[in-house]
C-alpha cells in the first residue's frame, strides 16, 4: 500500500479500498458475463461450485496471517512505548536521591528526550524514516551523567546502578519502536491476497454465469469482506502511521515539569 493512503483518515480511506475492490468486482463481473455467450457459457458452467470453498479459505488465511502481523507489531510498538515512558519515570524518581544540581540536570535531559521524541522522531517514524544512526543525544548524556555521579552513601550507589539500568531499558524501548515504526505488510503478501480474491471473484461469476442477479449478488457480498479486510489491515499496517496509531502520550504523561 501506498504512502498516500496510509496518510489518509480512516473515513477515506475506507472510501478509497472499497471502491477499488467495488470497481475491479464489477469489471470482472462484465467481463465474465460477456465471454458466457455459447460454447463458453457451458464451460463456465462445468466449473465446479466446490472450487469455492478451498479458494474462500486460503483467501481468509492470508487475511489471518497478516491480520497477526499488523496486529502483534501494533501491541508490540504500545509496549515499547510504555516500558519506556516507564523507565524514565524511573530515572526521575530517583533522581531524588542526588539532591540538588545532579537531580536538576537529570530532570531536564529527561524533559529533553522526550521532547525529541515527540517532536522529532514520531514524525519521523510516521514516514518511516527514523533511523538508529542516530543515537538519542539526551538518552546518552543522561547515561553519561549517571556514571560520572560520586555516590556519598550507600543508597546513592544503588540509586546509581538502577538508574544506569533503566536508561539501558528506555535505549532498548526506543530501538526496538524505531524498528517496528519500519514495519508494513510487503508487496507480497498484499499481492497475494488481492489475487486470490480475484481468483474467488471470477469462480464465483463463472459458477453463476447463467444468473446474473445471482453471480452479482454473490461477488458483491465476497467483495465486501475483501474490502473490509483489507481496511483492517491497512489501517493497523504501520504502528505509528495514519488515523490509528501509537501515540507519545504515555511519554508525555511522565514528563517532569
Amino acid at each position: 500500500m501506498n504512502d498516500w493512503l496510509h496518510n489518509l483518515s480512516l473515513k477515506w480511506m475506507a472510501l478509497v479500498i472499497f471502491a477499488i475492490v467495488y470497481l475491479a468486482a464489477g469489471a470482472i463481473f462484465a467481463i465474465i458475463m460477456l465471454l458466457a455467450k455459447g460454447e463458453r457459457a457451458h464451460i463456465f458452467k462445468r466449473v465446479s461450485p466446490g472450487l469455492l470453498s478451498p479458494l474462500g479459505t486460503v483467501f481468509g488465511l492470508l487475511v489471518v496471517f497478516s491480520i497477526f502481523q499488523v496486529w502483534g507489531d501494533f501491541d508490540r510498538a504500545r509496549m515499547a512505548v510504555d516500558r519506556e515512558a516507564s523507565a524514565v519515570r524511573t530515572v526521575v524518581l530517583l533522581a531524588a536521591s542526588f539532591p540538588g544540581e545532579p537531580e536538576t540536570q537529570i530532570r531536564n535531559l529527561v524533559r529533553r528526550h522526550i521532547d525529541e521524541a515527540v517532536g522529532a522522531e514520531w514524525p519521523a517514524m510516521a514516514k518511516r524514516a527514523a533511523s538508529l544512526k542516530v543515537a538519542a543525544p539526551a538518552l546518552s548524556d543522561l547515561l553519561r551523567l549517571a556514571l560520572s555521579l560520586t555516590p556519598q552513601s550507600q543508597g546513592q550507589i544503588v540509586a546509581q546502578r538502577q538508574i544506569v539500568t533503566e536508561l539501558e531499558n528506555a535505549m532498548d524501548a526506543r530501538r526496538e519502536r524505531i524498528n517496528l515504526s519500519q514495519s508494513t505488510v510487503n508487496w507480497v503478501k498484499w499481492t497475494c491476497m488481492f489475487a486470490q480474491a480475484v481468483c474467488a471473484l471470477v469462480a464465483i461469476a463463472m459458477v453463476q454465469s447463467d444468473n446474473r442477479a445471482a453471480a452479482a449478488i454473490a461477488m458483491a457480498i465476497f467483495a465486501t469482506g475483501v474490502a473490509v479486510s483489507g481496511l483492517l489491515i491497512a489501517s493497523h499496517d504501520r504502528p505509528f502511521s495514519g488515523e490509528i496509531r501509537v501515540q507519545p502520550d504515555a511519554l508525555l504523561q511522565v514528563r517532569p515539569d
